[in-house]
């Protein structure tokens, strides 16, 4: 089978943004599909691609992967007005490809929503038709409503008939957490044709440490090191972060270290306001890791925070890369949001829960953390490696994944065989 993957924030583990789409691909050829992955370049990832671009584009064998990337910077650091704009000449772009490149499936995965446009192109102008399958990582259009960062009733409006049109062109459904699941049901799609497929844990990629010697600077021996990674943007919730180190500080708790990892439109002001508020010596900010590096490196920290805004839609309707990250590298987890995520974490005794909307609460729950006695802290890290090993391995999750794709396909063929011929097209 060969697939057509459309993904703009593609990136292998040599970058600092997801991998999922590359571990996806992977397991593909493993099982003896080809990928062609259509990506952008951004910030926080990285290709694998190295050459040139020509007449906006490049493209190359990355790992067995045939990847096309457009020459359209993103940046979590861009406007509103901007993101959409790089948004949709990558979907442009990438209809031309949907029309004319030859392949048996094509597969799209949001956010952003735009992402979708090239299936729903292909469904409606291209003659020979091929199936198409959706994944939804984030629940668009209903997070960027809930923050506020869409208000205009036109754009919103236009933003969920475009989430119709693509939940209709679909003959196959992903979805990485229960309310993403009830995004395509509400759309009127039939639970029994959802996958739900979250985030995964690259277990054999890196092994749990005793060792607490968190190699950054800033850091001492003996410190006491809570870690954020990922977007530092205003989903994420991080002032009360803040506010809870302000805290802790009133509170005598010497030898604490908050290391903040990553990058996005909030972290200047963020760190403006650590410097004016005498924090610099306990908050700390580091530039994007790539993930074959900061790995290793987490299996060092004593604990990894889960922070987002109080919004009822991340409830159910997230699944956070950093938390099957921190999993896999075996430390306690720290999460200041309700839903499904909070549930495990509570089920398997591997971590804390803080009040989202009172940093007291974050405060008081890393204070505890840094009480505990070591041997306790380590046995909550190992039970949050066996939550990684026994639900979220990323080699079974990703099996799952050609599972569906070549069910898909399957039905599609089975379907076209039982059509008129005048119809098949």
């Amino acid at each position: 089978m060969r697939v057509l993957y459309f993904h703009q924030h593609f990136s292998t583990r040599a970058g600092a943004a997801g991998t999922r789409s590359y571990e996806m691909a992977k397991r593909l050829i493993e099982r003896g599909h080809s990928v062609t992955m259509v990506c952008a370049s951004n910030r926080m990832g990285q290709s694998g691609l190295t050459g040139d671009f020509i007449r906006g584009s490049r493209s190359g064998l990355v790992e067995g992967i045939e990847v096309i990337e457009f020459d359209l910077g993103y940046s979590n650091r861009l406007s509103f007005v901007k993101r959409v704009v790089v948004f949709l000449q990558y979907a442009v772009r990438s209809t031309r490809l949907a029309l004319k490149e030859e392949y048996d499936l094509l597969f799209a995965t949001s956010a952003p929503l735009t992402a979708a446009i090239p299936g729903i192109a292909m469904k409606s102008l291209r003659r020979e038709k091929r199936p198409f399958v959706f994944e939804i990582r984030d629940p668009w259009p209903d997070s960027p409503r809930a923050l506020g960062a869409i208000k205009n009733p036109i754009v919103l409006g236009l933003m969920e008939w475009l989430e119709t049109l693509a939940y209709r062109a679909a003959d196959g459904y992903i979805a990485l957490s229960p309310g993403m699941v009830q995004a395509f049901t509400k759309k009127g799609v039939p639970k029994e044709r959802v996958a739900m497929i979250p985030n995964g844990c690259d277990n054999e990629c890196v092994e749990p440490s005793s060792l607490r010697r968190f190699d950054l600077v800033g850091i001492e021996p003996g410190d006491f090191v809570a870690v954020f990674t990922g977007a530092h943007g205003f989903a994420n919730g991080l002032d009360r972060l803040i506010d809870a180190a302000s805290m802790l500080m009133s509170r005598g708790q010497d030898g604490l270290k908050i290391v903040l990892i990553g990058d996005g439109a909030k972290k200047e002001a963020l760190q403006r306001r650590v410097k004016q508020e005498g924090l610099a010596d306990v908050v700390l900010f580091f530039d994007p890791i790539p993930k074959e590096v900061l790995q290793p490196l987490l299996t060092q920290a004593d604990l990894g925070l889960m922070l987002l805004e109080n919004v009822p839609v991340f409830y159910y309707g997230c699944s956070p890369n950093k938390f099957f990250d921190y999993l896999s590298c075996g430390i306690p987890v720290l999460v200041n949001h309700q839903g499904w995520v909070r549930d495990m974490l509570e089920e398997s005794r591997c971590g804390f829960y803080a009040d989202p909307s009172d940093p007291n609460a974050l405060a008081d729950e890393i204070e505890l953390a840094m009480k505990l006695p070591n041997d306790a802290r380590l046995s909550m890290g190992l039970r949050a490696r066996r939550l990684g090993e026994e639900r979220f391995d990323r080699r079974d999750l990703s099996n799952l994944f050609v599972d569906v794709i070549e069910e898909t396909l399957d039905r599609w063929t089975q379907r076209a065989d039982h059509l008129p011929s005048s119809r098949r097209a």
